[in-house]
């Protein structure tokens, strides 16, 4: 029995020695071929400018605009910085990676990455279904939408979507550092993520791993009803009004159906399913991290008079300052 207890403590210290032996870890990116990772450094930094420069420019418009007050335009503004923040997490890494041999982070960096993709993911994912709510009280109550979205409602619901994605993330993160890891330490994607990391670790991880889809496929799927619900009894509130109304509607909508559509269907691939297959994986990844980001300026600033109009007032307004100092 003493025998057993001694050998049971010392398997426990030695898989404690062995969960702290992988001090960094090596990222092989979306292509481990030369001649790609050039065109691919090209084409990233050139998305991840766009990303920055046409989010930034939606944050500073709408703050800047007296006439883009509307709750969806303050739920907009949150969207656009978060999706600044979530690229950050992953794409300047991503892209200085291509020029490297030694694609490394630190195992303290990799946890900060997981924490950072979950965090600003799942507060997107929140805003979003925001949104659709916003949309819905617009269109189908819209005599109770100034006393129903109040300032300090939608603020709150901004919160909300903050506290709910640390919550999130905090579970991933913690249940993915509770994991030992001893070796190999090559993780088949260009950021550090759950399902990568639960391949690497020294241990059964199935528990984890239903775990962590169940965390993430709740909160995907139950916010995604949502959104379908909310649209579909958009539609049918649609039925009685006339065609001028609703193509209004619709046109107010159709930006929003996009991105979701954009966002929300790479991540249910990824997210409610267990992952077999890594290298599926990171390039249906490239979407919600990256493309998606790098859209929702195009699609919200193109498809919208509104924004587009605050826009050419606030270059307007800059031009006109510039030559008044000239």
């Amino acid at each position: 029995m003493c025998l057993g207890c001694t050998l049971h403590i010392t398997t426990q210290l030695i898989n404690m020695e062995n969960a702290s032996s992988v001090k960094e870890f090596i990222l092989l990116g979306v292509s481990e071929n030369q001649a790609v990772q050039k065109i691919c450094f090209v084409m990233f930094l050139f998305f991840y400018m766009v990303i920055v420069a046409g989010n930034l420019l939606i944050v500073i418009t709408v703050i800047s605009s007296q006439c883009l007050n509307s709750p969806m335009y303050f739920f907009l503004c949150y969207l656009s910085f978060v999706d600044i923040c979530y690229s950050s997490v992953t794409a300047p890494k991503m892209i200085a990676n291509f020029l490297v041999e030694n694609k490394t982070i630190s195992f303290v960096g990799c946890i900060a990455q997981l924490f950072g993709v979950h965090f600003f993911g799942c507060t997107e994912i929140f805003i979003l279904t925001v949104m659709a709510y916003d949309r819905y009280v617009a269109i189908c109550r819209p005599l109770h939408y100034t006393t129903l979205m109040t300032r300090r409602v939608c603020g709150w619901m901004v919160i909300g979507s903050w506290v709910g994605g640390f919550v999130h993330s905090t579970v991933q993160t913690l249940l993915t550092t509770q994991l030992p890891f001893c070796g190999p330490n090559k993780i088949d994607h260009y950021f550090c993520d759950v399902h990568p990391l639960l391949q690497l670790a020294c241990t059964n991880t199935y528990a984890v791993g239903i775990i962590v889809v169940a965390n993430s496929g709740m909160i995907t799927l139950s916010c995604f009803f949502i959104l379908v619900m909310s649209y579909v009894v958009i539609l049918v509130s649609l039925k009685s009004q006339t065609s001028k109304g609703w193509h209004k509607a619709l046109s107010t909508c159709g930006s929003h159906i996009t991105v979701v559509i954009l966002f929300f269907g790479p991540c249910m691939f990824i997210y409610i399913r267990p992952s077999s297959n890594l290298s599926e994986d990171k390039s249906v990844a490239v979407f919600y991290t990256v493309i998606t980001p790098m859209l929702n300026p195009l699609i919200y600033a193109l498809r919208n008079k509104e924004v587009k109009s605050a826009m050419r007032k606030l270059w307007s307004r800059k031009v006109g300052s510039e030559d008044g100092k000239v």
